[in-house]
């Protein structure tokens, strides 16, 4: 049995065996507590019977007018529990506050060399909106893809019209 519940702080000293994947982003400890104390609402994780975090999902709400939209910040599943449909859970969770929000669209990025995550995102829905240059830094910096669902007050769905071309990280943060 799997519950479900809001990410709380005591979950950061506990979620080493999610954070330890290598295509999982770690960020610092005041980047967590932020969307903890701002966005609580998009901030979920998964609980085994034995109190194991089994994975998470930090998002938020952001932008102004028809730029108004959910974001997916982080999600990851530890690798022994995937396959359960968390991510299912998690993504569709973040969807419905971000309806009832009146967002326009859900937005995330992805390693462009992720295709496990890619495809999974394309299954719920998601497609490639634009291709984020050198996005993820590291040994190695890498591109990531934007990837876009229309919500339903998006009627035209003109949020989710792909770009042509490439653009740079300064081009798509607030």
């Amino acid at each position: 049995m799997t519950t479900t519940r809001r990410f709380v702080c005591d979950d950061l000293f506990r979620f080493n065996n999610v954070n330890l994947d290598p295509l999982t982003e770690t960020y610092n400890l005041s980047f967590y507590l932020q969307y903890l104390a701002r966005w609580p609402n998009y901030c979920e994780t998964a609980e085994s019977t034995t109190g194991r975090l089994m994975g998470y999902i930090l998002g938020k709400d952001e932008g102004n007018n028809s730029d108004y939209h959910g974001h997916v910040t982080a999600l990851t599943v530890s690798p022994e529990f995937r396959r359960l449909g968390l991510a299912d859970k998690f993504m569709a969770q973040l969807e419905r506050l971000s309806e009832q929000n009146k967002c326009y669209f859900v937005d995330l990025f992805v390693r462009k060399s992720n295709e496990v995550a890619i495809n999974m995102y394309r299954k719920f829905g998601y497609i490639v909106y634009r291709t984020v240059l050198n996005y993820y830094s590291g040994v190695e910096e890498e591109d990531a893809y934007d990837m876009r669902k229309a919500l339903s007050r998006d009627v035209d769905k003109l949020s989710v019209i792909p770009l042509t071309h490439p653009v740079n990280p300064e081009d798509v943060l607030p």
